[in-house]
């Protein structure tokens, strides 16, 4: 299964799929390329370190979705890379039907809440200032809803009395760090 990975940020999440391919604990699962829409990400540096073809992608014309000529210029990449999936793992664009339709029952999201619970932005925060006992991550598939398609596995992180934002997306990211990698791995002997 070659994996193709889209990111806007560090890449910590992308980092621990890298770490799971180097550990053999992919399965069939590799990464043949990693994509990001913001040129100085930290994402792009994990490239060259675990030796995987890693590029910036312009995304104009637009700041905060992949559509016209960027949505383009992304699929036209992720054809070429001939991926089987395509892992969102910090992309932070909102992924619009034209490049839906191109990669149809292939694309992947890691949110940090527990579904359907805080979809969109800041889903920590959200926890966070809800009151809620319980948070955590999911994957799921991408729909045209945002954080909408349909769940393939969650992993569940308490909050405490007194936790912070930072501590709370401390455990979160731990989470996801397992979760991800274990799902590509479950998607890559065919089962969801």
């Amino acid at each position: 299964m070659r994996v193709v990975i889209l990111g806007s940020g560090r890449g910590s999440n992308a980092e621990a799929i890298l770490l799971a391919q180097q550990a053999g604990k992919l399965g069939s699962a590799h990464v043949v390329q990693i994509l990001s829409d913001q040129v100085h990400a930290g994402i792009l540096a994990l490239g060259p370190r675990f030796g995987v073809s890693a590029h910036y992608i312009d995304p104009a014309p637009f700041r905060t979705k992949l559509e016209g000529e960027g949505e383009d210029r992304f699929i036209t990449a992720v054809h070429t890379a001939r991926a089987d999936l395509v892992v969102l793992a910090g992309f932070m664009r909102v992924i619009k039907p034209k490049f839906l339709t191109a990669f149809s029952g292939k694309i992947i999201n890691l949110h940090p809440s527990l579904l359907p619970n805080f979809p969109g932005l800041d889903g920590i925060g959200q926890a966070l200032r809800s009151g809620a006992k319980v948070t955590g991550c999911t994957v799921h598939r991408v729909s045209a809803e945002v954080d909408g398609g349909p769940i393939i596995d969650q992993a569940k992180v308490d909050i405490t009395p007194h936790e912070t934002f930072d501590s709370l997306a401390e455990k979160i990211h731990a989470a996801e760090h397992a979760l991800l990698p274990a799902v590509i791995a479950r998607l890559s002997r065919g089962s969801s």
